[in-house]
């Protein structure tokens, strides 16, 4: 399924790091993809916080708002999946963040909590928290091939 190539829908106004993202289909951050969503981790550069995913369309849209029901329903069972997958890896909460004004494509922000954060470094902090597992390219693939196989079945198919 990673290997294979999707439409890509770039706004008229011109290209979208995300949409670019979602042609490149980089094995090394693409957990989980369908014909209408992508689930991918935040790229180590140089390093990244394990547990931070992002689920997208691949269709171009702005935000919430401008979803059709059928993507809004795909992108609520990715969000589900991917969270459920998350708390099999290990994380104890899985907070949920749509900030959509710098890129303009939707992209909802999944971060797992590891059990052992402090108080201080939760919600809107969790990933501040610098004891939490980080890693460098090849430590967030294996962080993804993990993802890929605890990744939580579709239970409404």
């Amino acid at each position: 399924m990673h290997a294979t190539a999707y439409p890509r829908t770039v706004p008229a106004s011109g290209d979208c790091l995300i949409c670019d993202k979602h042609a490149a289909a980089d094995p090394g951050i693409e957990v989980w993809r369908d014909g209408m969503v992508y689930v991918g981790h935040l790229p180590a550069t140089p390093t990244a916080y394990l547990g931070h995913l992002f689920v997208e369309p691949l269709e171009h849209r702005p935000g919430l708002a401008d979803l059709s029901t059928e993507q809004g329903s795909a992108v609520g069972r990715a969000i589900q999946r991917a969270s459920a997958t998350l708390r099999a890896a290990g994380h104890d909460h899985v907070y949920a963040f749509v900030f959509g004004d710098r890129v303009p494509h939707l992209h909802v922000h999944l971060i797992g909590r590891y059990p052992d954060a402090p108080t201080e470094y939760r919600g809107t902090r969790v990933d501040e928290w610098p004891e939490a597992p980080r890693g460098d390219t090849s430590a967030v693939a294996a962080y993804v091939a993990r993802l890929r196989d605890l990744w939580v079945a579709d239970e409404s198919t």
